[in-house]
């Protein structure tokens, strides 16, 4: 995805994962049912938030990372069709290696 979205600070544009649609076993699983997604791809990095100095302090994490993010963190938003995230960076559990 060519995505022209540069967050602000230490916020990250995270790409959701997919919802569960079905059980191992077959079963449909209706959207009411499901729980929100806690994990997803980072598509685009801010520059990092300033130190009380004004210096930058640069993220954790790049592009490309799959991380582990708080339930109930960031805003959704849909961006050329697509639904994702805007994080901060402190809402950021863990990355995937």
């Amino acid at each position: 995805m060519a995505v022209n979205f540069k967050p602000l600070a230490d916020r990250v544009l995270v790409e959701p994962a997919e919802r569960a649609e079905r059980t191992d076993s077959g079963l449909f699983i209706p959207e009411s049912a499901t729980a929100k997604p806690q994990q997803g791809t980072i598509i685009a990095v801010g520059e990092g938030r300033r130190s009380p100095q004004g210096e930058r302090i640069a993220l954790d994490v790049t592009e490309g990372d799959v991380i582990v993010f708080a339930k109930f963190a960031g805003t959704e938003i849909k961006l050329d069709g697509n639904k994702l995230l805007i994080l901060k960076e402190t809402d950021i559990l863990a990355v995937i290696e």
